[in-house]
């Protein structure tokens, strides 16, 4: 035992060897994308923060094209005889990596990140195109190491991938466990200065070992070879066998009858379900359904084969019913992310079924193409995730306001009237939507300030009112506490300074000097109007923080009095918009005009907007 244990790591320890001569542009670019982590974790934040965008766009390269790298060898080497075609492919995986960069560093910079409004970030869409390429890369290289077919077909090459996968993260597990200890034992007992970055560079380099015996696991793809090694990686071990037999298919099954009794039941009774939680329960229902369907493909026990049989059929009588749920979804509020990504989803699901039914496993690189082209559809222009909901909810806020007579010649005009909550509602939903979409091409009438609940009254007349919850049980898209500061007057006689340092338009940071008793003080209000994150109060004394605190204890208090959900905006009294804080230096009063909490259950968000008036201040 202790000889087959001892060969095991032998072997594996060989593959991961093996693997730089096997795939050398991948693990080249995974070790790139290892020399970039570790120049990252040796300069701190001020130095790094210049750079982070170059930083960021060579991250997303190399991480593409490590992917890709494995893909294009492996083509070459199933498909072609030489090393003509060897060298072309790493080549090729090369010159990815350099298009890739070139393209985000040239093109995919955004500045709208109010925290790195002085240099940029990738943005969003790019990211998640480089994401998408990256997938199909995954399945392309799934599907060529599938060739030829006598040795192996799809669901097995994906076995493979899997468990290759496994054993680098076991592997991986172990070193990182091992490693960090020794370097824990020497901070304890030998040098406790040492740096935190040590662990930092260790967890990089084990992730480079890690992808490094991940490709060294897979067989000889050569033309015209027969490895020993592929259907040993190939094969499903015993106990994999019964976790998907008779542990995973009885869930799936005890699954699909819950849902299948659940669809009838609400045609029958009318009864209705928060298309959030449908979506997430369909998402997991048919990826992982059509998952273990390819996994026990080959599984000759009654129960697979039964498994096998029923479950693309219960899924499309499910489906159908998520059809409707989504055609209803989609009436109401329109296309938005959910809807979208869930139609997509849908769009892969009921293909897969159909195709598992008429095809059975010749269905399977089907599948993986559908799903590469939908992912592919859902990063293009026009009808991507990004542009497609928001020209829904243009189209749609545009009918709203021009049924209201609020929107003529391109311009915004203030409802004559206030119009009925129904239509507040979806003016508000649709204004909120594109507020905060990334990415997105708005008309010139609308200004992303929309999202600001004084922004809002002014230019359309009327407050903000949010949705009501989806169903009566409460589980609504949005719901939030709106407070703003009653009026009256204050005694302020205690403090000798007032300090302005946030104007409720902007998106960035506040910030104002003093010159006091003690010395010079730098008061910063820290607050992301974009983002809705909670801000944050930070006072320096000549240099030395002697303040920082943000204002979680302070909303906590106020959801306690006033929890989201309990109708439109209330007026707050002094007490509760105003902070008093002590410090062994400084006495500090902020007081708030406007306070806003939303809460997005459809995205799983919560925003905060505080509008910070003025924010007293005395030394002591």
């Amino acid at each position: 035992m202790k000889n087959v244990f001892a060969k095991s790591i032998s072997q594996i320890l060989k593959g991961a060897v093996k693997a730089f001569k096997t795939f050398p542009a991948a693990i080249a670019s995974a070790l790139g994308f290892a020399i970039v982590t570790m120049i990252r974790i040796q300069l701190d934040w001020p130095q790094q923060e210049a750079y982070n965008f170059l930083f960021n766009c060579l991250h997303w390269s190399f991480a593409l094209g490590s992917v890709f790298g494995l893909a294009a060898i492996t083509a070459a080497r199933s498909r072609y005889e030489g090393e003509k075609a060897f060298k072309l492919a790493n080549l090729i995986s090369v010159a990815v990596v350099a298009v890739t960069f070139l393209l985000l560093y040239l093109f995919a910079a955004d500045y709208s990140d109010a925290y790195a409004a002085r240099y940029a970030t990738v943005s969003g869409l790019a990211a998640a195109r480089v994401g998408v390429a990256m997938l199909v890369s995954g399945f392309a290289f799934v599907i060529l190491a599938a060739y030829p077919k006598e040795q192996s077909d799809f669901s097995r090459s994906l076995f493979m991938t899997q468990k290759a996968f496994f054993i680098a993260l076991i592997y991986g597990g172990v070193i990182m466990a091992g490693t960090s200890a020794v370097a824990g034992a020497f901070e304890a007992l030998i040098y406790r200065d040492m740096s935190e970055k040590v662990y930092q560079y260790i967890a990089t380099i084990v992730f480079f070992l890690a992808f490094t015996i991940f490709a060294g696991y897979f067989p000889d793809f050569r033309k015209g070879q027969v490895d020993e090694k592929r259907e040993i990686a190939q094969k499903q071990p015993r106990f994999v066998e019964i976790l998907f037999e008779y542990i995973m298919v009885p869930i799936m099954l005890a699954l699909t009858a819950v849902l299948l009794v659940w669809a009838g039941r609400s045609v029958l009774t009318g009864e209705e379900t928060s298309f959030v939680q449908l979506s997430g329960i369909a998402t997991s229902f048919a990826v992982a359904g059509i998952w273990l369907h390819m996994m026990v493909t080959s599984r000759e026990s009654g129960l697979a084969k039964f498994y096998r049989r029923f479950y693309p059929i219960a899924a499309l009588l499910i489906l159908a019913f998520e059809a409707w749920a989504l055609v209803e979804q989609v009436s109401r509020y329109g296309i938005k992310m959910t809807s979208y990504s869930f139609a997509v989803l849908w769009i892969i699901a009921v293909s897969a079924a159909v195709l598992l039914l008429a095809m059975k496993a010749k269905s399977h690189t089907v599948i993986a193409l559908i799903t590469c082209a939908l992912a592919v559809f859902s990063v293009l222009p026009l009808v991507g995730y990004h542009a497609l909901p928001v020209a829904s909810q243009v189209s749609r806020l545009e009918k709203l306001l021009v049924s209201q007579d609020m929107l003529q010649d391109d311009k915004l005009i203030p409802a004559a009237s206030e119009p009925e909550k129904a239509v507040r509602q979806n003016i508000t939903d649709a204004v909120n939507y594109l507020a905060t979409a990334e990415d997105a091409k708005l008309p010139a009438w609308f200004d992303t300030k929309l999202v600001e609940s004084d922004t809002f009254r002014e230019k359309l007349g009327f407050d903000q009112t949010w949705p009501e919850p989806e169903y009566p049980d409460g589980s609504g898209d949005y719901v939030g506490t709106y407070l703003s500061l009653q009026n009256g007057a204050v005694d302020i006689s205690g403090y000798r300074w007032v300090v302005k340092v946030q104007n409720f338009q902007s998106e960035s940071t506040g910030t104002a000097t003093l010159k006091g008793d003690k010395g010079a003080y730098k008061i910063t209000w820290i607050a992301d109007q974009k983002s809705g994150s909670i801000p944050k109060l930070k006072i320096e004394l000549d240099n030395r923080v002697i303040l920082e605190q943000d204002m979680s204890d302070f909303v906590r208090r106020l959801t306690e009095k006033y929890p989201p959900g309990q109708g439109g905006g209330t007026e707050a009294t002094f007490d509760d918009m105003s902070l008093k804080l002590e410090t062994p230096e400084v006495s500090v009063m902020l007081v708030f005009n406007n306070i806003e909490i939303n809460v997005d259950r459809q995205q799983d968000m919560i925003n905060y907007f505080m509008n910070l008036s003025e924010i007293y201040m005395n030394e002591k």
